[in-house]
Formats: structure tokens, sequence, C-alpha cells
């Protein structure tokens, strides 16, 4: 080796550090930037990945403060005012106790099973019901605005039906209550009884002519009943000042609504079962009729209340269930709350027939008096003979026993002049057998029964109560249903937007506190939801299955639950569910043109219902509510399948739903991406021109923290960048 070989080593290294340090101070503006870009990038890419994990995701987006906050969320939405006054009358008219074994069986086949779906999808996108669907294909985005609409035409008489209770609630703080006697009308000459009251009775009359003064048809309108008009705009207030703040403000009030309830009906339990006859109640109402729970009606007035009882379709369950961690047991929670709304339902019908048979004793004892004394009038008048009367009877102070037996000798006796002696039988169960629901329940028959309780303006208070929280329950997750899937998909101020829904929806909503309110309100429950939601359920099930694929969704509900759900769930959703809602719809359709559309008029002069069919210009709007409600799901479907709102055009493309990720959209982009856009991995794309590039940030230039559009204008990124190597920047 020379001798100055060291040396020369030694220049050459010293050149090459020289040279590295001349590269590294002459190193282009453009690179800078690229790397400053690079690290924006790969803080953006980072942020996606936690959305796309379901880490603790969008820091901004509200979570519950509890678990049992969020159960009794649920809870509230599910058990709602149907399962006081709906699920008692369907137990009554299709075989007491036989009725809850097609209940149970289709709780599990499509109850429980649908239920979990919903509040899987939800948790696992943490999106409402238009982001849940944009998410899994934005053709069916249709289908999350379908629920939206549902839920405002609901939300509209809903809440009309909290005024009314908030008015019986107002007016319960007065001893005697004011529908316990019909009024007296004086004239110049002499006082006597209402006669629309005296035909019907003090509850029917206070309800029809007091409460809602009520108009003979449809076509009357009567101009606003100004004493409801103030309950709905308190009621709307209410629901207002609990929803303004989210689930943040809503949240709190459900320790309240949800459990209040509960209160409620185990005290009236209890107290109606100290009440004479309220054992006979009960018993009727759990005797099984075993021949009725063969029809097919019976199992398809089954399957509309567990759909409806646990909120399918609204939007609601998916909305409470974003809120939730993506680690959440949503299989525990899907059966618990199921269970709870059965077992709710199964606490109010004891509790009905608990004080409806206390009610029918009541009404079969002045039965019993009345024809007693038309008895002794026959015998005084020798109509009938005293030796048919047994010896032991003791007309001043007889049983309803010992009239029944009386009753009967005197029909095989006196068969051929029976029916002139003008008897009743005044059995308990013909009184029961009056199937009763919705308001003829709670606020006639049930109202009727609580003026014959000890201290009645109390047990009026908390009835009314009930169901004032019983409804809110059920709004809160109604509006929550429109909110947030409206606040996730056009980023608007959720409180702005609450005011201007509530304040919409109040002044749409005087239509039902006219005196013709009540058709209007029977028009919206009939016609604005049941086929409408129904459809939806089973898009929202194909889509899932069909669309996403099954098998993906169970790869996602092993990631999130730690554990793969029962196979049972497989069967369910991918043959069984869709089969029975099919099936449901179809008998829904064929139920509905064979029952004439029409409505029950309070007739004044006869103090009777009576049935009218709907005018031309109501049958338009009933189809209307249809159309409406389920119109943006092919709308939708065409403008994303023909591509017909551009990239730029306004705020529906300024969100993007791409596998659980919601992305800003720029709405101008330099430069030609095409290479991303259709997905090529970084070795295919050419080497990037830093100047034009949207990854990266040139100094000075506006920021572009986006990925490209895809195909479809509506935000829907086609392909997922994979990260780039260092190597290929």
């Amino acid at each position: 080796m020379p001798k100055n070989s060291k040396v020369v080593k030694r220049e050459l290294d010293d050149e090459v550090i020289e040279s590295v340090k001349d590269l590294l101070s002459n190193e282009d503006s453009s690179d800078d930037a690229f790397k400053k870009s690079e690290l924006m990038v790969d803080d953006q890419e980072e942020k996606d990945v936690d959305v796309e994990e379901g880490s603790d995701v969008e820091d901004e987006r509200p979570a519950w403060n509890s678990k049992l906050q969020y159960i009794l969320a649920q809870v509230g939405f599910s058990v709602g005012l149907g399962n006081v006054w709906r699920f008692p009358y369907l137990c009554q008219k299709n075989g007491g106790g036989a009725y809850l074994v097609p209940y149970l069986i289709l709780l599990l086949i499509i109850g429980i099973p649908l239920f979990f779906l919903e509040l899987a999808v939800g948790q696992r996108i943490r999106r409402g019901s238009i982001g849940v669907w944009n998410y899994i294909s934005p053709k069916l985005g249709g289908i999350g605005f379908a629920s939206c609409v549902v839920c405002f035409f609901v939300a509209l008489y809903y809440n009309v039906i909290i005024g009314w209770s908030l008015f019986y609630f107002s007016q319960s703080f007065q001893h005697p209550l004011p529908w316990d006697q019909c009024p007296l009308v004086k004239n110049a000459s002499h006082t006597f009884v209402e006669p629309e009251c005296e035909k019907s009775s003090a509850t029917t009359y206070y309800w029809y002519r007091e409460a809602l003064n009520i108009s003979s048809s449809l076509s009357e309108s009567g101009g606003l009943n100004w004493k409801m008009t103030i309950c709905l705009l308190a009621a709307w207030v209410m629901v207002c000042l609990a929803m303004i703040k989210g689930i943040q403000s809503s949240g709190k009030i459900m320790y309240f609504s949800s459990l209040f309830p509960y209160v409620v009906l185990l005290c009236f339990l209890i107290r109606g079962l100290l009440l004479n006859g309220s054992v006979d109640g009960i018993r009727h109402m759990f005797t099984p009729k075993l021949e009725i729970m063969l029809e097919p009606k019976v199992w398809r007035e089954a399957a509309t209340q567990v759909f409806f009882a646990l909120g399918l379709g609204f939007g609601g369950v998916i909305a409470f269930s974003s809120y939730n961690k993506r680690d959440n047991n949503c299989h525990f929670d899907a059966v618990l709350v199921s269970f709870i709304n059965f077992f709710t339902s199964v606490l109010a019908t004891l509790v009905v027939f608990a004080v409806l048979g206390f009610k029918a004793n009541i009404i079969n004892e002045k039965c019993v008096t009345q024809n007693s004394e038309k008895i002794l009038k026959l015998l005084k008048m020798g109509n009938l003979s005293q030796d048919m009367i047994p010896h032991h009877i003791n007309f001043s102070s007889i049983t309803a026993e010992d009239y029944n037996l009386v009753y009967d000798i005197i029909q095989k006796v006196k068969e051929d002049q029976f029916d002139s002696l003008g008897l009743k039988s005044c059995q308990i169960e013909d009184e029961l057998d009056k199937a009763v629901q919705g308001t003829g329940l709670a606020f006639i028959a049930f109202t009727e029964a609580m003026t014959h309780f000890p201290a009645s303006p109390f047990w009026s208070v908390m009835f009314f109560l009930m169901l004032v929280n019983l409804g809110l329950g059920s709004m809160f997750g109604t509006i929550e249903g429109i909110i947030t899937p409206i606040v996730d998909t056009f980023k608007v101020r959720k409180e702005i937007l609450t005011v201007i829904c509530c304040l919409v929806a109040f002044f749409i909503g005087l239509i039902f506190v006219q005196r013709s309110g009540n058709y209007f309100v029977t028009m919206f429950d009939d016609y604005s939801a049941t086929l409408p939601l129904l459809i939806v359920v089973i898009l929202e099930n194909i889509a899932v299955i069909r669309i996403y694929g099954i098998d993906k969704f169970m790869e996602d509900l092993k990631d999130m639950l730690g554990f793969s759900p029962s196979q049972y769930y497989y069967y369910m959703w991918k043959y069984v569910s869709p089969f029975v809602l099919l099936c449901l719809l179809v008998a829904s359709i064929v139920q509905m043109g064979l029952s004439p559309p029409g409505y029950n008029a309070w007739i004044e002069d006869t103090a009777m219902e009576e049935f009218h069919s709907y005018p031309t210009w109501g049958m338009i709007v009933c189809i209307s509510l249809m159309v409406l409600a389920i119109l943006p799901v092919p709308i939708v479907f065409m403008v994303r399948r023909c591509n017909l709102i551009d990239d730029s055009s306004g705020s529906l493309a300024s969100v993007s739903y791409k596998r659980g990720r919601i992305i800003k959209e720029p709405v101008n982009l330099e430069g030609d991406n095409t290479s991303l856009i259709h997905g090529k991995s970084p070795s295919e794309v050419p080497s990037p021109n830093f100047s034009k590039n949207i990854y990266r940030k040139q100094t000075g230039s506006p920021t572009l923290d986006t990925a490209p559009n895809g195909r479809y204008g509506i935000g829907y990124l086609m392909a997922d960048m994979p990260d780039m190597p260092e190597s290929d920047l």
C-alpha cells in the first residue's frame, strides 16, 4: 500500500462529506414542501386508520356518559305508548295468553336479529342512518333519507298525543276529576244533564267534547282548538330543550323519563290487585284461546307489533348506537333491550286488565242492580211468577251469581216471551271482551276506571305523567333519527337544526289540533309509517347481507365483540328474516287493500262513532304519505346510478363515506389523479410531480388534506390507498 494512501482516503472522505453538505444546503424548496406534505399525509392516514379501526375516532363526536345511560335511552325509545295501549288490546283480541306464543317466536325470528343488526351497523360505522347506508353502498343512501322522512311524519302526530296527555295531566289537579260526572245544562225553566253525555258516558263526553271539541267529519275543520294548541307547543318546547345538546342533554333526562313509567306501572299493579274484580280481569287476560292462535291474522298482528315495538327502521336505534365505543357488546344490548320491551308489555297488560277487571266489576254490579229492579217490577205486574224465584234470593242485596241463576231460570221458563222482558245477562266476561285500544283505552276506559279509585286525582296525575314520559322517551329516539344523520352528513350545527326542526314540526302539527285533528292523527298513524318502514327494513337487511356481505359482516362482529356471534344470526339474517319480512309486507298490503280506507267520526247527535270513508282529497293525502316516505330510495339510487350530481356541486358532495371514514372533499382539485382514483398501487404510479400532486402541500398554497373523490359525485372513494413507502416517494 502506498505511503500516502491514508491521506488520500481522508481527503476523499472529506470531499464526500462536503458534497453531502452542499446537496443538503442546496435542496430544492419543492423537496422541502414535499417532506412537510409527507408528514401531513402520514398524519391524515393515521387519522383515517383510527376511524377505520374504530378507536377513539373523532374526538368531537359525543359519547354516552355510561352504559346505563345508553341502555335507558334504547329502552326509552323502544318502550312507548304502544306497549301500554296496543299490546294489551292485541292480547285480548288474539287469544289472551296464547298470543304470547306467536309474539315470542316472532321476537326471536325477526325482532332480536334485526334489532341486533341495526345496533351493530350503527356502532361499527358510527354514523346516523344516512351515513350508514352511504358507507355500505352510496346507491342505497336513500334508505337513510327514507328513515328520516318516516321519523318526521311520526314525530308530527306522536307529539300531539303527548300534548293530549299534558292536557289531561294539567286537569287532574282537582277533586272530583272533571270527567267524573256529566255536566248539567241550565235553561230558563229547568236543569238537565247534557244530552250528548247522557247518551254516552262522562269520560267519553269529556274526551270528545271538552278535550278535542271534535268535529263531525274530516272535511269539517272547525278551526284551531286553542287548548290543544298550547299543549302541543309545550310538548315541542320540552322536546327541543331536551334534544338541543344531543345526547349530552337528552341522556341525563333518560334517567327519569325511562325509569319513571316502571315506578308508575308497579304502583298501579299493586293498587289494581287490591281492587275488587281485578283478578277476574287478569284471569280473563291469560286464559288461552288456542284455536285463535292458529289464525294467520294473529301472526300478522304479532309480527307487526314486534316490528314497531322495537323501533326498527326509524333510524333512532342506529343513531343511539353510533355514539358507542366500537368494542361495546351490542349483542348483549340487543337481547337485553328486546326482553325488557317484552316484559314491559306484559307488565302493562297486567296493569290494564287489573284495572279493566275492576271497571267491568263496577259496570256488572250496576247491570245486576238495574235488571233486578226490572224483575221485581215484572213480579209485581204478574208477568213473572214468584214460584220460579228460589227462596234464598234476596233482591235487595243480590249477588252476580244469584242474579245469573234467576236469569237462567226465567230464560228457560219464559223461552218464547223472554226477549220482550228486556233482561240482560250481566256477565263480567262480556264487558271484558269489549276490545279497547289506543286513545279509547288511555283517555276513556282507563280514565273512567280511575274515577272509582280512592284518591283518584293522585292516580290520574301519575298515569298521565307516565304517558308523557313514555311519549318523550320515544320522541327523543325519533328526533335523534332525524337530527343525527343530517348533522353527520351535512355538518350543520345540531342546536340550530334541532330548533328549526321543532319549529317546522310545530307549525305543520297545527293540522292535528284543529277540531278535526284527531282524524288526521288516525290517517298519519295508519298510512305514514307501516308500509314505508317495512320496505326500509327489508332494504336494510338486503344491504347488509347481500351488498356488504354477510361473511364480512360476521367478521366485523367478531372484531367488535371479541367473539363470533352464533350461527343462528347468520341463518336468520340470510334466509328467515327476509322471508318473514316479505310475507309481512305482502300481508300488510293485502290487509290494506281489503280494509276500506276510512276513519271513525264522532257524531254529536247520536253520541256514537260512525265509520266514514275518506274523501278523494283524503285518499290523495294517504297515498302521498306512503309515496313521500319511500320516494328517497329510488331518487338517490337513480341520482348516483346516473351520476347526476357533479363532484363539486355543493353540500351533497361535501362528505365521503369510505370504510367507516368521513373525508371532507375539496371543491377544486389541481392535477389529474386518475391513477389514484382507479386504485393503482404506489409502484404503478409514475414519479410524482411535486408541484401538482394533490396529496402534497405547496408552501403558501391552500391546504388540501383530503383524498380525491371517486366515481360517484356524492362522496364515495373507490379505492383504499395503501400507505406509500418512503422509497416510492
